[in-house]
């Protein structure tokens, strides 16, 4: 059972009336500017005071952490294959309440699992929502070579629509201007909104994507705002914010946790935590406690299991090294405590990280596995468990051999190490697509043990 059900009908209803409670910002391609036109269109929303709901397609944590800041609102992962099409529905609904939905989608439109628009892909999640798309170009440079590019995209729309073009890098208004009259003589979307290249956001990368947000990296909101040139009565005439769909449903889960606490790192170092996670354990009756590894925060007493989810620990190979919280975790699991460890959680609980330079930093010492960092990625792509439970595996570091046993019976990718009631490896999960299974692996209904 997933943590979500639906109804389609209120979507239908939504869209009958020819405005929609939602947009998807997509691409032609990665890296022609989803991000910073998605932040530029919330930027300008927010300073409107439009009531916003950001939402990221993808397995992605780095996006969304942005999207929160210029929305002032958390950020839900919609996702075909992990998230699944009918929880997509329902989340969107039940996340969106009143608000205009923004979409950020992944990849190219059509990229996904596998073939042309399949599951994963922003073109499979605009067909399951029934949301307009408008369509990101880097147009630095191209003139008329946009119309058969342009065309070819909308040709192969199938159970949506593109109804705009949101035009990155552009030369200026004459440029842009160029291009929407060629648009128009041939019968396409037009330009909604552009950015110029001499306003184009720069935001720092580093492996795994953006850098999170941080006082030092935050743009100006209205500086961002005032670069995206929008056509206002164009867009809406698309979206607008409409009221809640109260029809579909929630599915009420199982107190399977209930009376449990679970402790859950969360700082710079352990960051990459969906919304939809903490949200699913509350929902089970868990209690969750966040404490900061970096911080040396105390687990809670009691505490019945711990949550290490993935992020930089890398990053912060120094602090963890002394970090009394990791050394409650080690004597935790010692004590045969339940933990669950997720990508940047596995490698702190491994006998030593060795950054990118080198160097090497002792962590807790309860697996006896080292994890080195590499330049190049080493391991990407959907995984699925044989009870159900579906993840995301995305990691710049390679675990060295072990004899313990795997955690995880798993379609493809890393099924991780297990040792005593620890359960570890690279995959990041999403605990909605599974729920009593993950109960079980934080000891609630059949434990673990």
């Amino acid at each position: 059972m997933n943590g979500y059900s639906h109804n389609g009908q209120g979507l239908k209803k939504n869209l009958a009336m020819n405005v929609a409670p939602g947009v998807i910002i997509a691409a032609a391609q990665s890296r022609s500017g989803k991000t910073t036109l998605t932040m530029a269109l919330l930027a300008r929303l927010q300073r409107d005071n439009i009531p916003l709901a950001p939402f990221k397609a993808g397995p992605d944590y780095l996006d969304g952490a942005w999207h929160s800041l210029f929305s002032k609102q958390p950020c839900y992962n919609l996702d075909t294959f992990m998230v699944g099409p009918q929880e997509c529905r329902t989340l969107f609904q039940h996340k969106r309440g009143a608000a205009l939905g923004i979409i950020e989608g992944v990849m190219g439109l059509y990229d996904g699992l596998n073939g042309v628009g399949g599951p994963g892909s922003t073109a499979h999640l605009a067909q399951t929502l029934g949301l307009p798309v408008l369509l990101v170009v880097n147009v630095r440079g191209m003139a008329g070579s946009l119309i058969p590019l342009v065309q070819g995209f909308v040709s192969a729309a199938q159970g949506f629509t593109i109804v705009g073009i949101l035009a990155n890098q552009a030369g200026g208004q004459q440029h842009v201007e160029r291009l929407s009259q060629w648009l128009d003589e041939y019968g396409l979307p037009p330009i909604v909104g552009w950015m110029g290249r001499e306003n184009q956001l720069v935001l720092q990368e580093r492996h795994l994507g953006l850098t999170p947000p941080d006082a030092s990296t935050l743009p100006s909101l209205g500086g961002l705002a005032d670069a995206l040139h929008l056509n206002q009565a164009l867009f809406d005439a698309h979206f607008q914010p409409l009221p809640a769909i109260t029809e579909i449903p929630l599915r009420p889960l199982q107190p399977l946790l209930s009376g449990k606490t679970i402790a859950v790192a969360q700082d710079q170092a352990f960051s990459f935590i969906y919304p939809a996670n903490v949200e699913c354990l509350h929902q089970m009756g868990a209690r969750v406690h966040f404490f900061s590894p970096l911080a040396g925060d105390p687990l809670p007493d009691p505490c019945d299991a711990i949550w290490l989810p993935g992020g930089y620990p890398e990053l912060y190979g120094q602090t963890l090294s002394t970090s009394p919280s990791l050394k409650q975790v080690h004597h935790f699991g010692q004590q045969g405590g339940v933990i669950l460890a997720e990508c940047g959680g596995m490698m702190a609980l491994g006998d030593h990280i060795v950054d990118i330079d080198g160097r090497s930093w002792p962590m807790t010492g309860l697996l006896p596995i080292t994890t080195i960092m590499t330049p190049r990625l080493a391991g990407l792509g959907y995984r699925r468990e044989s009870s159900g439970v579906r993840g995301h595996e995305f990691h710049h570091s390679i675990r060295h051999p072990s004899t313990l046993p795997a955690a995880f019976t798993v379609d493809r990718g890393d099924p991780g190490v297990r040792w005593a009631n620890v359960l570890a490896s690279y995959v990041h999960w999403f605990f909605p697509s599974a729920p009593e299974v993950v109960s079980q692996w934080f000891g609630g209904g059949n434990s673990v043990r």
